[in-house]
């Protein structure tokens, strides 16, 4: 089965890749709001132009130029080209991913714990859980830093 890869971007231009087994299969996602920026968690997705890549497998990918246009002058060397963007985004998920797997997940006693550490009551340690908004802000006004985590990041809650 070979499957159709388009670049993607959400609305605050961050840049990624979708692997669909067609053009309708995309569409069909789109429609239903399942597509979502891995960086932000923005379902504001919409596809980029780019050249139609095939990924066929173990072989090498298909591509076919979108046009004959010139193609633009390199950027300066200071700036990383898209292709670098894209493994600097890829590296971060995995990063990101990483800490939150080694962090205690401590469910929904997440702002109860977070307090008994601020507190000194509990040994300071990494830890996620489920909060409510309003326990993120009463955490926030006690001077407790906390965010949520979004769903793709955390591999316990996509199970």
């Amino acid at each position: 089965m070979s499957l159709k890869v388009f670049d993607l971007e959400c609305e605050l231009g961050h840049v990624f890749e979708g692997w669909f087994s067609s053009r309708d299969s995309y569409d069909e996602q789109l429609g239903r709001g399942l597509l979502c920026c891995p960086v932000c968690d923005s379902h504001q997705v919409k596809r980029k132009l780019s050249a139609p890549r095939i990924n066929v497998g173990a072989q090498e990918s298909i591509s076919a130029p979108v046009s004959s246009a010139p193609v633009p002058a390199p950027l300066p060397s200071t700036m990383p080209t898209e292709e670098q963007m894209r493994a600097i985004q890829g590296q971060l998920l995995q990063e990101l991913r990483s800490v939150i797997r080694k962090s205690d997940n401590v469910g929904t006693q997440f702002a109860q714990e977070a307090r008994r550490m601020h507190e000194g009551d509990s040994e300071p340690r990494a830890i996620r859980g489920q909060a409510t908004v309003q326990e993120y802000q009463d955490l926030a006004e006690d001077g407790i830093i906390a965010m949520p985590i979004p769903d793709f990041l955390d591999d316990d809650r996509l199970q």
